[in-house]
């Protein structure tokens, strides 16, 4: 559906007509109709609005341009699952079992309270991907931008080492900062993930199938 007929449906099951939706979100009737006919779209601050007002996502005003996925436990996000501010608007980044008022409601927060919240985190972030991108010198990683705060449970893979003995190096109920990347020469996928203590790169198939662990490197 395009946007303006999401809106007025939306707007219609409300029982609402153009003038009342007008006056909840502080515009013009004569706006509530250009959108409905598609003539225009609601701005930023609009769009806020009639997120807030019929609860749903700025995503799913927008027609679902984008599959939403939670950048902490890699969930498809939907309507049901996504996370709120502490003023009620959406966050389209996280579901609301990861980030919830403001917080991310996994370990991690009380994993590095020592380091002193959440600006020294995205301090201690950007240490790893400097670590990542100029201490590792492995042949075709790919150039390290960001890290997001994942599950054990979603990326703790069993590797194979040479000796035939199948581990895992990770902890399931524990998470770590890490990524997924795409290889420079196409194929395979390279896995990251980190934290106070080791740095890690992997390799994998679709859906991380036949994992090969690259390295693993105390810090």
């Amino acid at each position: 559906m395009e946007t303006k007929d999401i809106i007025r449906e939306l707007r219609t099951k409300r029982g609402l007509s153009q003038e009342e939706l007008a006056e909840r979100i502080f515009v013009t009737r004569q706006a509530v109709s250009r959108w409905e006919t598609g003539e225009t779209l609601p701005n930023t601050e609009a769009l806020k609005l009639l997120s807030g007002l019929f609860d749903v996502s700025i995503n799913t005003l927008l027609g679902s341009p984008h599959q939403l996925i939670c950048q902490c436990c890699g969930m498809p996000l939907e309507d049901c699952n996504i996370s709120k501010e502490p003023d009620g608007l959406f966050n389209e980044e996280y579901c609301k079992w990861c980030y919830a008022d403001g917080e991310y409601t996994l370990d991690i927060w009380k994993r590095y309270a020592e380091i002193g919240g959440r600006e020294k985190l995205e301090e201690f972030k950007q240490q790893l991907i400097n670590e990542f991108n100029t201490l590792l010198h492995i042949e075709g990683l790919p150039k390290v931008e960001n890290l997001n705060v994942l599950s054990g449970e979603f990326i703790n893979m069993e590797y194979t080492l040479p000796s035939g003995e199948r581990v895992k190096f990770l902890d399931d109920k524990q998470t770590y900062l890490g990524s997924q990347l795409e290889c420079e020469s196409g194929g395979r996928c390279v896995g990251i993930a980190a934290n106070m203590d080791f740095l890690l790169v992997s390799t994998y198939e679709e859906n991380g199938e036949n994992p090969e662990l690259v390295i693993y490197k105390k810090r």
